[in-house]
């Protein structure tokens, strides 16, 4: 297993003489894309109706259930990132630690796998859901992770969503109370403007 995964990273991985082009969407792809999330999921819930809302605080929660397990999966099996063993060319400077599962991608599907349950964003999280490919690529490109690394990501994701889901009713909704009782403190002048919801 690992011989294919280091295979198919070698055939993914820039090459030593990459375009200046393509490393720079990479980079942008690999580093600056995932503050989508946090920006598309408070957008959402500043100015999205009440089942919208409750989706990005689902997708929220999600997000983080998913960086805590990819935390502990990362500090119980220090999988090794290309750098560190001296594999293939690295264009993105990276702290040593575990590359499974990648973090980034992590985040990021984990939202936007938890969006697909509702109806109103569906259409943006199937597109959002396809960018993780490009966010995938971009990071085994430039050398920091490894296709397993991607594949662990789909997984946490995909079973923190579920898992969102699955709690939705029992501790989703109670916490929707909360928080929209605060909104409601914190943005009192907006909203009496009429600039945000209530």
């Amino acid at each position: 297993m690992e011989t294919f995964n280091q295979s198919v990273f070698l055939y993914l991985n820039a090459p030593a003489d990459a375009c200046a082009l393509v490393l720079a969407v990479a980079r942008f792809l690999a580093e600056d894309l995932i503050w989508l999330v946090p920006a598309g999921l408070l957008f959402g819930w500043m100015f999205g109706s009440d089942g919208v809302r409750r989706a990005m605080l689902q997708a929220t929660a999600a997000g983080v259930v998913a960086l805590v397990c990819a935390q502990i999966i990362g500090a119980v099996w220090l999988h090794p990132r290309p750098i560190m063993i001296g594999l293939g060319h690295t264009y993105l400077a990276h702290v040593p630690d575990a590359s499974f599962p990648s973090d980034h991608l992590t985040l990021w599907w984990a939202a936007s796998f938890s969006l697909l349950s509702c109806r109103q964003v569906r259409a943006a999280a199937v597109v959002m859901s396809l960018f993780g490919l490009t966010i995938a690529w971009a990071r085994i490109y430039l050398g920091v992770h490894f296709p397993i690394d991607m594949v662990g990501a789909a997984g946490v994701a995909l079973l923190s969503s579920l898992t969102g889901t699955y709690c939705r009713d029992r501790y989703i909704t109670s916490l929707f109370t909360a928080v929209s009782s605060l909104h409601r403190v914190l943005f009192a002048p907006l909203i009496q403007r009429g600039w945000l919801r209530s």
